[in-house]
C-alpha cells in the first residue's frame, strides 16, 4: 500500500518557497492526488444511496412543482370568476331599478311615453369627419405607365390612411 503525499506544513512551505514569488501557491499534481482517494464499502453504499435518492426524488419534484403551477393557474382562474361573478351582481342590481330600466328603454329601444314625440336625426355626422365626394368618371382612357407595383402601394397605403365618418358625439 502507497501512502498519500503528506502536504508540507506552514513553516516548511514558507522555507521552501521562493523569495521572487512570495503570494504563489505550491503546485498541486493531481495524479498524485487522484491516487491518494480512496473508496470503503460504506462510501460507496452511500453515495448509490444518494443516487437513488436523486433518482427517486427529481421526478417527484418535478411534478410536485408542475401541480403547484396548475393549482396557481387555478385559483387565478377562480378569482376571475368570482370578479365576473361580482360584476355581474352589480349589473343585475342596476337592472332592479325602474329608472334605470326606463333609460335602457329610451336609449335601446326607443320607447317613448305616452303622448312623448322623438325626433330621429339621420345623418347628423360632421361635414369635416363626411369623406369626400368622388370626382366624375371620365369616358375618355388614359395611359397609365407599365409600372403597377408603386401604383398598388399607393392604393393600400390611402385605402389604410382614409379618414371614416364617425358620428360626433
Amino acid at each position: 500500500m502507497t501512502r498519500r503525499p503528506v502536504p508540507p506544513s506552514r513553516a516548511q512551505a514558507a522555507s521552501v518557497q521562493a523569495p521572487t514569488r512570495p503570494s504563489r501557491r505550491p503546485q498541486v499534481d493531481v495524479r498524485d492526488w487522484a491516487s491518494g482517494i480512496r473508496l470503503s464499502g460504506f462510501m460507496v453504499i452511500m453515495l448509490s444511496l444518494v443516487v437513488l435518492g436523486a433518482w427517486v426524488l427529481v421526478p417527484t419534484l418535478g411534478t410536485y412543482i408542475d401541480q403547484r403551477q396548475k393549482i396557481a393557474a387555478l385559483e387565478a382562474s377562480v378569482q376571475v370568476s368570482a370578479d365576473e361573478i361580482e360584476a355581474l351582481e352589480q349589473v343585475r342590481e342596476r337592472w332592479d331599478d325602474p329608472a334605470y330600466i326606463t333609460t335602457q328603454a329610451r336609449e335601446r329601444l326607443y320607447y317613448v311615453k305616452p303622448g312623448e314625440v322623438t325626433y330621429l336625426v339621420d345623418n347628423d355626422l360632421d361635414p369635416a369627419s363626411l369623406p369626400q365626394e368622388q370626382a366624375p368618371v371620365s369616358d375618355e382612357l388614359e395611359e397609365r405607365p407599365a409600372d403597377w407595383m408603386p401604383q398598388l402601394l399607393r392604393s393600400v397605403a390611402g385605402a389604410g390612411l382614409a379618414q371614416n365618418a364617425t358620428p360626433a358625439e
